[in-house]
């Protein structure tokens, strides 16, 4: 343990009693109180405002499936990433695993089992008041927003591109016009920090406001790598963000947000489950064979790993050694777009900007907005992907002979550049009447590069694949840029054909069109395979086409009371196409190979039909709030990831590739409940839950057919996703007796997520996850003091799973031959301060 965590440790007790003197000085004996606080017995449960039309409705009158998380929410549920939000999130997963890694550069947000083929193209976008961001990366920059939204189902008429199965919304807190601020400090075990500070205030008078806040979080891993000892799964960010409200003249309102971030993360927590043993040249173990079941597949028998997984083939492991061979590795800037990256893990930069603008035109009912904005990210990991460190597993031949390492190892990098640019212009009418309409139009502009490369020769001397001699092969590739333009109209009418009875109809228009584009020092392709032959400069365009998709929605609603409803809706979406262009990139001999193996240049559109009904509204003198909905979607043409790992006998190594092909088509079904309940005055409790239900129609996938020899799926489950979900919690809270500015609360929240499948053959899963969190907080006046648990009894249940190969000198590459695991935080226990002035 360091020296500033123990200081952190023992200086915990100290702080707590000093914070705790600050608020109730001169008050010994103060006792809490059992009577409630005027705000929360005058009017019941209160109500949610949410945005899910682009306009603000009460959440339990919007004919929407929504959860709505508000800053205080947030912050009583120790929920601070888009992890912690998936976990307390019915029918929501995130998974993080990919390609041997399991880290904050690869976040696919999951709703309803809709899971992404990549996360270059997901199925639920992220949006910061309403304006699309680049990836979830933007949630870990936002300090006490207004509220979360997530929307279930597909919300294209309003959020437009990438809202397949969602969308997440963050709707930021507007600045108030007098002076105003806070800073807060939080410390707790394996050195977790988090210091915050806003400043928010006039800058003249009403008609121009302004919120500053910035802060900087950071936490050492739970796990302690095997091999070299330092802690595995740090992470760190700060940010700076900045919020600007003007209102010149009366109707008009312009909001400009800005922000920047930086995610400084350490090696990953990953795990791995190999169906092989490895040892070293003393003849110790390396890896643990962990096979228990094994599929005959043409003559050769594939072990592999069946049931439910839980335990690792050797504790968490990894070479992160910065030797002189990794070093030139790194200092190499050939195929790379960060070359700032010069360790083991995570550099990501990022900024986002956006203005929104509204004006109410007098007393028509008529308001104009125009919404405009830009991400910025640059991202750089790497990994060692055979996930075991050790120096005596001995190299190939062929490797030592070309000047790598004496012992094997598999570092990898993966880099990449997003930007974009949106705006949207909109016309909406509301006079109070029975019409309320909006119509716009809409543009996106996106531009995309990656790059990757690495393996058990990639710090050698030699050869480059491109026949170029090099001191230092280091065998990372750029591909080409990548572009979408999306084009959009979009309209909403809503008519309330009784006081009871309401009918919307919502559409968007929308034209997709990809581009791919030629990577560094251009390619020459000798055959059409998947582009016309000839050589093509870099930059030149290689691929473009348009997709051209109406995305409509109908919903009817009926209020049969005063506080209750239930809706009918049907809906379709559209996830748009893709190019495959990474794999343009590598050997002839594995381009071939990909398209002996079904990868094509193009992906077409996915496209979803969604069925849903629901019912909400409020009950017992509006202390108990319930929202239930089902839905039916039928998921057709279905994109799925399809990975490959050849090995290229020109140049005598492996080639990993990666391809999204429409080989899927899935029913999908489900319930969602959720239930909040004002017991006393002291007592709100509160339960909600998920039945998420798949069904495979048909699916191909030559890697999954290739270990385990299956052909039909039909009847099977989609992985990664979560088929029941369920979230319980109790809340006390009051005031302190004798003290009318002093409250104080305690609650406590539990969580299940069951187990997730690796692959569609649903051979291997997950446990199930079962998570407590406990926060007990005072307060007087400007000052508060909290203390929180998270993962209270510390379930060690793997978070992510994924196929994967055991990457070893020899060859396990026929067929996968190992999972890799996300593996959960462990207990973490800490205390917070916080001063509002």
């Amino acid at each position: 343990m360091t020296q500033i965590s123990k200081f952190r440790l023992l200086r915990m007790p100290s702080i707590l009693a000093i914070a705790t003197a600050t608020i109730f000085t001169s008050l010994p004996g103060a006792a809490l109180a059992q009577e409630t606080a005027e705000s929360a017995s005058a009017g019941g449960m209160g109500d949610i405002v949410v945005t899910a039309r682009k306009r603000s409705e009460d959440l339990l009158k919007t004919p929407v499936a929504i959860s709505a998380f508000s800053g205080e929410d947030l912050s009583k549920q120790s929920l601070s990433s888009v992890t912690d939000l998936a976990v307390s999130t019915p029918s929501m997963n995130l998974n993080s695993n990919n390609s041997g890694r399991n880290d904050r550069s690869f976040q696919q947000v999951i709703i309803r089992g809709f899971v992404p083929s990549n996360a270059q193209n997901p199925t639920t976008s992220t949006f910061i008041d309403g304006v699309p961001v680049s990836s979830p990366t933007a949630f870990n920059a936002i300090t006490d927003p207004e509220r979360i939204e997530i929307l279930r189902g597909p919300q294209s008429a309003y959020f437009g591109r990438n809202t397949f199965a969602g969308a997440m919304n963050v709707v930021s807190k507007q600045p108030g016009n007098e002076f105003a601020g806070s800073v807060s400090g939080m410390v707790g075990t394996r050195d977790n920090y988090n210091i915050q500070g806003s400043v928010e205030g006039p800058i003249l008078y009403d008609a121009l406001t302004f919120r500053i806040s910035a802060g900087e979080n950071s936490k050492s891993g739970s796990y302690k790598n095997s091999f070299s000892g330092e802690t595995l799964g740090d992470q760190k960010t700060r940010f700076v963000s900045g919020f600007l409200v003007a209102n010149p003249l009366e109707g008009l309102s312009i909001k400009v947000m800005g922000l920047y971030s930086q995610d400084r993360d350490g090696a990953p927590a990953n795990g791995l489950i190999s169906a092989y043993g490895l040892t070293d040249s003393e003849g110790s173990t390396v890896v643990k064979d962990m096979s228990n079941c094994s599929f005959v597949v043409n003559g050769v028998t594939n072990p592999y790993m069946c049931g439910t997984v839980r335990d690792l083939s050797l504790d968490p492991s990894a070479n992160t050694t910065l030797d002189a061979y990794a070093s030139n590795f790194l200092n190499n800037p050939q195929g790379r777009l960060m070359p700032s990256l010069q360790d083991y893990g995570l550099r990501r930069n990022y900024y986002h900007l956006h203005m929104n603008i509204d004006y109410e035109i007098g007393d028509t009912g008529l308001t104009v907005s125009s919404l405009t904005g830009m991400n910025r990210e640059k991202y750089g990991q790497m990994s060692d992907l055979d996930n075991y460190g050790s120096t005596l597993v001995p190299n190939t031949a062929a490797n030592i002979a070309n000047g790598a390492r004496l012992y094997f190892d598999y570092p990898y990098i993966v880099e990449r550049t997003n930007s974009d640019f949106s705006q949207e212009l909109r016309l909406a009418f509301d006079n109070g009447g029975p019409l309320q309409a909006t119509i716009g139009i809409s543009y996106l502009n996106n531009w995309t590069q990656g790059s990757n490369g690495g393996g058990s020769g990639a710090l050698a001397g030699g050869t480059h694949p491109d026949g170029v001699n090099s001191p230092t092969a280091v065998f990372v590739r750029t591909a080409g840029m990548a572009r979408s333009r999306t084009k959009g109209a979009f309209y909403g009418l809503t008519y309330e054909v009784t006081p009871e009875f309401t009918v919307s109809a919502e559409g968007r228009y929308q034209a997709d069109t990809l581009y791919a584009y030629a990577g560094p020092g251009g390619q020459t392709f000798n055959n059409d395979i998947f582009v016309p032959a000839g050589t093509y400069e870099e930059g030149s365009t290689l691929l473009r086409k348009t997709y051209k998709n109406f995305l409509p929605r109908v919903i009817a609603q009926y209020e049969f009371g005063p506080e209750a409803m239930i809706y009918a809706s049907w809906a379709k979406g559209v996830n748009p196409g893709q190019f495959n262009t990474g794999f343009l990139s590598r050997t002839a001999y594995a381009i071939e190979q990909a398209e002996l193996a079904g990868i094509r240049v193009e992906a077409a559109p996915e496209k979803v039909t969604n069925y849903e009904i629901g019912v909400k509204g409020r009950l017992l003198d509006n202390n108990l709030n319930y929202s239930v909905s089902g839905y039916f979607a039928q998921w057709r043409d279905q994109a799925n990831l399809l990975s490959l790992n050849v090995f290229d006998p020109d140049i005598g190594r492996n080639q990993q590739m990666n391809g999204q092909v429409n080989t899927g088509s899935v029913d999908m079904k489900g319930i969602e409940i959720d239930l909040n309940y004002r017991a006393s005055d002291l007592v709100t409790l509160g339960v909600a839950g998920s039945f998420n239900d798949s069904y495979i129609k048909t699916f191909v996938s030559p890697t999954v057919t290739g270990l385990t020899g299956i052909t039909d799926y039909r009847g099977k489950e989609m992985p990664f996703t979560s088929k029941w979900s369920a979230i319980a919690n109790v809340e006390f809270h009051g005031d302190v007796k004798g003290f009318d500015d002093a409250t104080w609360f305690g609650r406590l929240d539990y969580m299940f997520k069951s187990g997730v499948w690796s692959n569609p053959a649903n051979i291997v899963k997950t446990a199930d996850i079962h998570k407590v969190n406990v926060r007990a907080g005072i307060s007087r006046g400007p000052v508060s003091l909290e203390a929180f648990v998270t993962n209270l009894f510390n379930n060690k249940t793997f978070t992510t799973i994924g196929d994967q190969w055991l990457n070893a000198p020899q060859n396990y590459y026929a067929a996968h031959s190992a999972l890799i695991v996300g593996l959960p935080e462990l207990r973490t226990a800490g205390v917070q301060l916080k001063y509002k002035f």
